[in-house]
């Protein structure tokens, strides 16, 4: 005789649910939704302020993916704007590599 759908067997299985369900939450788990979380909004390119040494014309702009060209009075220039990744990122500063010229900050910053 098979005791698989008898009410102990049963209370058994829900037991062991019921402990499933309070081990999994107490290790910081949560149970799946019911509903499929909606779709995230795509990330907002960060914005950057990339200081180098010397001054550069302002007509570089295009070959820095459109980052405004800012001279400052110190003899530095100051790249700025969207950057969509660190993909991107990491390909102006090859750029300002290239060229030869100093480095001095990279500061990712808040949209005004």
């Amino acid at each position: 005789m098979s005791t698989e759908g008898t009410p102990a067997r049963l209370a058994c299985l829900y037991t062991e649910l019921v402990a499933f369900i309070v081990i999994t939450r107490e290790n910081g788990h949560r149970p799946m939704p019911d509903t499929p979380d909606p779709q995230p909004e795509p990330e907002q390119p960060t914005i950057y302020e990339i200081r180098i040494d010397g001054h550069l014309d302002r007509e570089w702009s295009d070959w820095f993916e459109g980052l405004a060209v800012t001279l400052a009075e110190d003899g530095t220039t100051l790249l700025s704007g969207p950057v969509a990744d660190q993909a991107a990122l990491h390909g102006i500063l090859k750029k300002v590599r290239d060229l030869g010229v100093p480095l001095i900050s990279v500061n990712p910053t808040q949209p005004v």
